[in-house]
């Protein structure tokens, strides 16, 4: 479990081996508003890559701040959270 801040929000990442879900406050991460900001909650995920990323479930809670500080913190959290989980993959 691991959290990342920005501003006044704040993101929490439990990062778990799995099958590769990634879901935010209960939804899926495709979900995240606004569509352009989407890209950099994807960030971490991409740099790990498709095989390890598939191997890995992660669970996201965010809170406060606006919709830009989200995003950031969500990103923050997710990098923390796998390396946490397996410093290898970094």
């Amino acid at each position: 479990q691991c959290f990342g801040r920005k501003k006044t929000a704040v993101a929490v990442a439990l990062v778990r081996t799995g099958s590769g879900q990634a879901r935010l406050n209960g939804c899926p991460l495709h979900t995240v508003k606004p569509d352009i900001l989407r890209v950099k909650v994807y960030e971490p995920l991409l740099l790990l890559g498709k095989d390890r990323c598939s191997k890995v479930d992660i669970r996201l809670r965010v809170k406060g701040g606006g919709f830009t500080s989200q995003v950031y913190a969500l990103r923050q959290a997710i990098a923390k959270g796998i390396d946490a989980d397996y410093p290898k993959f970094i």
